[in-house]
């Protein structure tokens, strides 16, 4: 197969993402394709799930959630994330290597320093099994247990020596940030033990799925963790490798598809932290590296954004019941149209029960 050219990777990462065309699947499918879908902002998800999914409704994430077919829990790059029950018993222990180190973070540090962790554990044990608490009580029944320690750091590091997931309320629709969040054991919240160990040929395999071609970088990157070079060099034979225009090494699975590189590619407007745009170490196949350095000095990535032919046009606000649509590049009326027409389709997602409007700032 020839180089892939910028433009074949930017229509293959959108075919794979579903965000070329919206396709009929159930949602907690699709949540199992993108292994997991990022979840700090209770609200985000329901977005993605939207621009990828026909007919996508509320309520079908939140039902996922309160019967635990989907759970959220800090999972890949140490973040909240929404998984399939089942995938969070292989990608918890596969990622739980990088998230162990925040024990010694500054943050933490002091929170841990002379604690025998052991007793730490046990005590989280006896507190958690069997329950639902919040992290504000059982941050207050810790700081009892081991005095002069603050509340929420022990809840955090309890929360990297015991799995949690979070209760469901917290990932409903309009869910309040500010409150508290309830946890509970995520083997009791699952109804299964995790696995026993890692399972990084698997990571690999699922990421290639949605989310290849790609370097052990980009997986790295994806996931948050490291090592991956030798899992890729075990998994190679297996592997479909291909090269980009300038040359890098791409793996894939051997079967899974390269889309044309005049493949149509819609207006799609993405949440914050979609992975579609974080999944990838190089992320200039579907965001350049001006606007990456531009939403850096935003918010860290953290703004949601728009796609005009299969790459990042500019972000979107809302504010109060208006979507706000703020172009970083030229703007034909032709794409302002298809980009309203969008906006339009999205109202009635994020403005429920009033009048939305839609506000595009001139440049």
């Amino acid at each position: 197969m020839p180089e892939l050219s910028l433009r074949t990777l930017n229509r293959t990462l959108l075919l794979r993402q579903k965000l070329n065309e919206r396709v009929a699947m159930p949602a907690a499918e699709l949540v199992r394709h993108l292994v997991a879908v990022q979840a700090q902002e209770p609200n985000w998800p329901y977005v993605g799930l939207w621009s990828r999914l026909t007919d996508f409704r509320h309520g079908d994430l939140t039902t996922l959630l309160r019967d635990r077919t989907v759970v959220r829990a800090t999972t890949i790059r140490r973040t909240v994330h929404l998984t399939e029950a089942q995938d969070y018993r292989w990608l918890y222990p596969t990622v739980r290597p990088a998230i162990e180190p925040t024990l010694r973070s500054a943050y933490l540090r002091d929170a841990v320093e002379g604690l025998d962790i052991a007793e730490l554990a046990s005590a989280g044990t006896e507190l958690l099994t069997g329950t639902t608490i919040s992290r504000r009580d059982l941050g207050k029944r810790l700081s009892e247990r081991f005095p002069g320690r603050e509340p929420r750091a022990l809840v955090h590091a309890l929360g990297i020596i015991h799995p949690l997931v979070h209760d469901p309320a917290a990932g409903v629709w309009g869910a309040w940030r500010g409150r508290s969040v309830s946890v509970s054991p995520a083997e009791e919240a699952i109804g299964t033990p995790l696995a026993d160990g890692p399972r990084p040929e698997t990571l690999v395999r699922r990421y290639l799925a949605a989310y290849g071609p790609a370097t052990a970088a980009d997986i790295q990157e994806f996931a948050g963790v490291t090592r991956l070079a030798a899992v890729i060099a075990r998994l190679r034979p297996e592997l479909r490798v291909l090269h980009d225009d300038s040359g890098r090494e791409l793996f894939d699975l051997p079967d899974a598809p390269i889309a044309d590189a005049e493949l149509p590619a819609p207006v799609r407007f993405l949440p914050a932290f979609d992975n579609a745009c974080l999944g990838h170490r190089d992320r200039s196949r579907i965001i350049s590296d001006a606007d990456r350095a531009r939403i850096a000095k935003i918010a860290s990535g953290g703004v949601p954004m728009y796609l005009v032919d299969g790459f990042v046009h500019g972000r979107w606000d809302l504010d109060g019941s208006t979507i706000r649509i703020t172009p970083w590049h030229s703007i034909t009326h032709a794409t302002e149209a298809a980009v309203r027409d969008e906006a339009e389709r999205l109202l009635p997602l994020v403005v429920s029960g009033e009048e939305g409007k839609i506000m595009i700032e001139t440049r």
